[in-house]
């Protein structure tokens, strides 16, 4: 018997099983009689087994071995369907899931209403989010282990930067707001001239956001005291509305109510409010209708997020 038999002959004979009879094949198929009748045939002889039961004037009887491979031959030709269809979704750029990989506060500041907006407009691949930082988070995009990476950059010299194994597209300029704990009755502003004596939040000494201060600072000939180190952006800011200290927060995780407890510090004339960038990190090439829709939707949502941000009072 050859390895596998010929799936032009396996059509005819589930043809016949269908119909009962050589003739209703032929029907069906579009193909003489006589044709139908010698598939059957090579099939028989390639497999060296009697599938069918050729009686004049009767309805065709399968045999064991031709009841086997009717039940074969439907299981493969309903996988090939399968098969078929995924392959065509794939040609048409359609996936059953993507993997996003993204930092902690934009998970729960900018996902939860993209999420459920993206889900709301139409059935598409379950989207499994996976909270990382850069450092872990470029090399699962460049793997394929990741298909899209939601990342922020405090400094231009920071990764991720453009090159041949990455594309990286802009989702805005979220600002870094400096705040102070609020103090109840308190009519003036604070001005930085009166945090300088405080303490100062930031994160650990190499960290981008601490470099971007620690910058920023010397640009204008101050020296903060940073005596809280953290990575978490929350607990800087339970310190920071403890009334423990003074530092940046990224606009997203203040404004519509979140601010409470903490005030905006005002800013010396012409001194340039810091930022970092919200960048969407993928491979080169054609990417799914789905990652296109997201990168649309959280560039909104950042939108959305400066805005609140400056609201802060």
């Amino acid at each position: 018997m050859k390895s596998q038999p010929d799936l032009k002959l396996l059509a005819t004979f589930l043809a016949v099983v269908r119909r009962g009879s050589m003739a209703g094949a032929a029907v069906e198929l579009g193909y003489v009689p006589s044709a139908v009748s010698q598939h059957i045939a090579a099939l028989e002889r390639g497999m060296g087994v009697e599938l069918i039961v050729r009686r004049p004037g009767s309805r065709l009887i399968l045999t064991a071995a031709g009841r086997s491979l009717a039940q074969a031959t439907g299981t493969l030709f309903d996988a090939t369907a399968r098969f078929q269809d995924a392959a065509s979704g794939i040609a048409n750029r359609e996936i059953a899931e993507l993997r996003v990989g993204t930092y902690p506060s934009a998970m729960s500041h900018l996902f939860p209403q993209v999420l459920s907006t993206l889900r709301g407009r139409r059935p598409g691949p379950r989207i499994r989010l996976v909270v990382v930082e850069t450092d872990e988070g470029l090399p699962r995009v460049r793997s394929g282990d990741m298909d899209l990476f939601v990342a922020y950059r405090y400094l231009p010299e920071d990764p991720p930067a453009p090159s041949e194994a990455l594309t990286i597209t802009v989702l805005g300029r979220e600002p870094l707001v400096l705040v102070a704990g609020a103090e109840p009755g308190r009519r003036r502003p604070v001005e930085l001239a009166a945090c300088l004596e405080r303490e100062w939040v930031s994160g650990h000494a190499h960290n981008p956001d601490r470099r971007l201060l620690e910058r920023w600072a010397g640009e204008l000939g101050i020296a903060p005291e940073v005596t809280l180190e953290t990575d978490d952006l929350h607990s800087m800011l339970a310190m920071i509305r403890a009334g423990l200290a003074v530092g940046l927060i990224p606009a997203t995780l203040l404004g519509a109510g979140r601010d409470t407890g903490v005030e905006r510090v005002l800013l010396p004339p012409g001194v340039t409010p810091l930022h970092r960038e919200i960048l969407a990190v993928s491979r080169p090439g054609v990417r799914p209708p789905v990652v296109d829709e997201l990168v649309t939707l959280l560039t909104g949502a950042v939108q959305n997020a400066v805005v609140k941000g400056a609201d802060v009072r």
